[in-house]
């Protein structure tokens, strides 16, 4: 999951939890619940992926250091 996907859900959560009302779909469904649980992904998915890019990153980099720093074979 991405960034942009993790804010999306954190935005969803966080119009579920504070702009409708709990009780619009009645006492079945609780969307102040479902919305804390999308906040939760969200924020869950941003840290992940903060703390993930860098691996990537530096990979990549690692990778095309050694693809132009070999010598031509005869």
């Amino acid at each position: 999951m991405g960034v942009g996907v993790s804010i999306f859900f954190l935005t969803l959560g966080a119009i579920l939890r504070f702009a409708i009302e709990p009780d619009v779909f009645g006492d079945a469904v609780h969307m102040d619940v479902i919305g804390l649980i999308f906040m939760i992904v969200g924020g869950a998915g941003i840290v992940l992926s903060l703390v993930l890019a860098p691996r990537r990153g530096h990979t990549s980099e690692d990778r095309l250091m050694r693809r132009e720093n070999r010598p031509p074979q005869i």
